[in-house]
């Protein structure tokens, strides 16, 4: 008989390759959101361009949410139960995490404290590595 750690928490996700990842080196974002209407990365890159194009807020925030409602979808699909290791090292898995601290940083840039703590917190749970690399300085 096999014992089973039942506090050992659910196993790392580790989502598949996204097709956009690869667009993404010769096409630009929006294109590849056309494309890719359901892809987390391409929502990250469209949100991380705009973010660099001095874009408002809001319309970082806005590309940041459904990139991360798009991730949240995908990492459902992918056995996901809403909480559990989310690997940096996976860059698959990198779409969400990306999405996730523009939402955490934008919502912290519009006022929205809740939000901020709430995104940067699951960030934080759901890979420490994302976290140091994307919200600390």
């Amino acid at each position: 008989m096999s014992h089973v750690d039942l506090m050992a928490g659910p196993p790392p996700t580790r989502l598949p390759e996204d097709p956009a990842a690869a667009e993404l080196t010769t096409a630009e974002p929006a294109a590849v959101v056309r494309r890719h209407p359901d892809s987390p990365i391409a929502w990250a890159a469209f949100a991380e361009q705009a973010k660099q194009a001095g874009a408002d807020d809001v319309t970082v925030y806005a590309y940041a949410r459904v990139g991360y409602h798009r991730s949240l979808d995908q990492l459902r699909r992918n056995g996901w139960k809403g909480h559990g290791p989310v690997p940096w090292d996976h860059e698959p898995n990198r779409g969400f995490l990306r999405a996730l601290a523009l939402l955490a940083l934008s919502a912290r840039a519009i006022g929205e404290t809740h939000e901020w703590e709430r995104c940067s917190e699951f960030l934080r749970d759901s890979s420490p590595a994302a976290y140091d690399a994307l919200l600390t300085d």
